[in-house]
């Protein structure tokens, strides 16, 4: 009866060790580094279970052995939800930062560039058209309302998740500008900084003129003058929805649309584009000058006037460079001054 006794406790000790080194051995080879001898990114798509990321992972070489990983994720509670998403994996990971790694999320980031001075129907259209966003990106809401920048996000993310991201954007650094404004600018609201910051972000692309082209028209404004910017009226052709595709003539600048800045006076009713950071800040502190006038100088800047006389100058000398040489790409930029026909 002891002996057989005896017998059965060596036989449980056995198995016991049997089992012990097994669970050893799993978690050894979990713990260990893996086979990857240079970095690899895997894609995990939605709907994936355990079972069909550890063949994944097998399959992509992260892991030696997919047993071993779905042993370990056991073991260790890691068996806990391991998400989808894109996943960079170093060289040498082991099966337990792999799973550590799935359990966190997507680690790989992609990014979108919207650049200053697209209408919100180009932006959406942009967004529409990145692949490794899902969903439809929905109407463009109001032009002024999303902010260009760069923006990361990760495959998967939603199209509109994106666009609330540059609404949110916008709508934070302008509030973050208007608290800081220059005293006594003729602006009733934010709104309308941001009308009068596409205006300049649509007329000049050199950074250090938008504060002095800002404060040509702020000087405009208070004298009560036209603003006579033609990207206002290229907005009230197109509703911001294509480009205008030719030059503009002088019957466009008689076309009745409260965006036509030739025949009203004031700002149009709201903004014509999205402008960026910069063209806000330029609005919202402008220089401080007697400048109503400017024309493009031909090299993609423009020349500044204090009165008409001597814009006319400037405008003469600008038709002469144009005939001298072949047109550059700034001399398509828009001037501003007495165009009345």
């Amino acid at each position: 009866m002891l002996r057989a006794l005896a017998r059965a406790l060596v036989f449980l000790v056995v198995v016991a060790a049997v089992i012990g080194g097994g669970v050893a051995w799993f978690l050894h080879a979990y713990r260990s580094p893996g086979p990857l001898t240079a970095p690899a990114t895997v894609v995990v798509e939605r709907g994936s279970g355990l079972t069909a990321i550890a063949a994944q992972l097998e399959a992509a070489g992260v892991v030696g052995n997919r047993w071993v990983f779905l042993a370990g994720t056991a073991l260790e509670g890691g068996d806990r939800s391991l998400k989808a998403g894109e996943y960079a994996f170093a060289a040498g990971i082991s099966p337990a930062d792999a799973a550590d790694l799935l359990a966190r999320g997507s680690n790989v980031s992609h990014k979108i560039t919207i650049a200053e001075g697209l209408t919100s129907a180009e932006i959406v259209a942009l967004v529409q058209a990145e692949p490794l966003l899902t969903g439809d990106a929905g109407e463009a809401p109001a032009d002024g309302s999303l902010l260009p920048e760069t923006y990361q996000f990760i495959r998967g993310d939603t199209r509109t998740a994106v666009i609330e991201r540059m609404r949110k954007a916008m709508r934070e650094t302008v509030d973050g500008l208007w608290a800081r404004r220059t005293n006594g600018l003729p602006f009733k609201s934010p709104r309308e900084a941001v009308t009068l910051a596409s205006i300049v972000e649509k007329e000049t692309g050199v950074p250090a003129e938008r504060p002095v082209v800002a404060s040509v028209f702020l000087n405009r404004l208070q004298a009560s003058m036209p603003l006579q910017a033609d990207p206002t009226v290229i907005y009230a052709l197109t509703e911001g929805k294509k480009p205008l595709g030719r030059a503009l003539t002088r019957a466009d600048w008689k076309l009745d649309s409260p965006y036509n800045t030739y025949l009203v006076v004031g700002l149009p009713p709201g903004p014509i584009a999205n402008p960026g950071r910069d063209a806000l800040a330029a609005v919202l502190k402008p220089a401080v000058t007697d400048y109503y006038y400017f024309v493009a100088d031909g090299s993609g800047g423009h020349v500044f006037a204090r009165t008409l006389e001597e814009h006319n100058r400037n405008v003469a000398e600008w038709q002469k460079r144009r005939q001298a040489a072949p047109p550059s790409p700034g001399d398509a930029a828009p001037d501003t001054g007495d165009k009345t026909p």
